[in-house]
């Protein structure tokens, strides 16, 4: 088991998420057998930083993401989003939220869609119609806002989730594997627009198992595997720590001479 890098992230006071201990238990629907998905998690993230949480599928980031969104109930442990306790009603008001595989009214096009967000979220009409605009052609799909969303591709899909997830210009966003089903140039435009929203003063907190992704834009990353958290750093840290105690060694074919410089 690799060894937790385990280091400190400032004052409770600065955190746009607060997770302490946090364990989630199953069990399988017919054998009951127990299982470990998430087990004594513990980190924080500062408010007005991209978080990359990171691991391979069926590592709990799911299950971590649907816990602080509270769609998911804790077997133990504590997490606070924007200060307040999981589940408030204030702290969802200002949290954006993109599910890793998104179900939308397939009849409703992108701006209808956006329109239902904003209604939810008690805006009035005017700024519903402003948002939404604005966040379309942010994400790409000004040229499909007449088309319904089932046909869409999976890329497309993707895009409108993230304006969906926009409308009510959230200090925190939490995004489930937001780059999924995109091309590089579509990959290259989300990262972007996160970027966007954190010299904005936005928190983003999105997972991923592409680590290309968390190279380039996060400040800081947890890395989990099997339930429990691994290494926690920022990218640089992380690497440096990995390629610690490593000894490259080359071996030269016969015919180099050996005071080859």
């Amino acid at each position: 088991m690799h060894r937790q890098l385990a280091l400190s992230w400032g004052c409770v006071a600065d955190l746009a998420i607060d997770v302490r201990d946090l364990e989630k238990t199953y069990r399988t629907p017919f054998t009951r057998k127990k299982v470990e998905a998430l087990r004594g998690v513990t980190f924080g993230v500062e408010r007005g930083h991209i978080f990359g949480f990171v691991g391979p599928n069926g590592a709990g980031k799911t299950t971590a993401i649907r816990t602080l969104m509270g769609l998911v109930r804790p077997t133990a442990g504590r997490a606070q989003l924007l200060g307040e306790p999981l589940g408030s009603r204030g702290a969802r008001r200002k949290i954006g939220f993109l599910p890793e595989s998104p179900y939308f009214y397939d009849y409703l096009t992108v701006g209808e869609l956006c329109d239902l967000a904003g209604r939810l979220f008690g805006m009035a009409a005017g700024a519903r119609k402003r948002r939404a605009d604005e966040l379309i052609e942010k994400v790409g799909l000004g040229g499909a806002r007449g088309q319904s969303l089932k046909k869409f591709s999976k890329g497309m899909l993707q895009r409108a989730g993230l304006a969906q997830a926009l409308m009510n210009d959230p200090e925190l966003v939490v995004l489930d594997e937001p780059m999924s089903g995109l091309d590089p140039l579509g990959r290259k435009e989300v990262r972007d627009l996160i970027l966007e929203l954190r010299d904005h003063g936005v928190t983003v907190f999105f997972s991923t198992h592409i680590l290309s992704d968390v190279e380039a834009i996060t400040d800081r990353v947890a890395i989990i595997a099997r339930g429990r958290l691994q290494a926690l750093g920022t990218p640089a840290e992380l690497v440096s720590r990995s390629l610690r105690g490593v000894e490259i060694v080359v071996r030269l074919p016969p015919t180099v001479s050996p005071d080859i410089s």
